[in-house]
């Protein structure tokens, strides 16, 4: 089992930055995925960010938003930048090991206009 602890969401005005990070504990050994996803209300939980030997973005973040590991610190983080309303959404950690899938609990992002 793999347990993962997010933090840093919040409130922000539009323009403004956050950074995400996602502490992994438990049994670590063989993940080779993390990122995270973001589900807003009414909508459908949707990609944001994630690595494995590549990283990957969802294109409504590119140039925006930053995947980072710590892979000494078995961490992951998302840095947020010109962040916009249409930002706002409980994002979820994520990882992969052997095959199976871990989540967060969720951290919400609020971004004001």
């Amino acid at each position: 089992q793999v347990q993962l602890v997010e933090s840093g969401g919040g409130l922000v005005q539009a323009g403004g930055s956050l950074r995400l990070s996602c502490a992994a504990s438990g049994s670590i050994f063989g993940i080779n995925a993390m990122g995270w996803y973001r589900q807003a209300p009414g909508k459908q939980r949707e990609l944001v960010a994630i690595t494995t030997s590549t990283t990957n973005y969802a294109d409504s973040v590119k140039g925006r938003f930053f995947i980072s590991r710590n892979n000494a610190k078995n961490t992951v983080y998302l840095q947020m930048n010109g962040l916009k309303p249409e930002d706002t959404a409980v994002y979820y950690c994520y990882v992969r090991r052997l095959g199976d899938n871990y989540w967060g609990q969720g951290t919400q992002v609020t971004v004001s206009s």
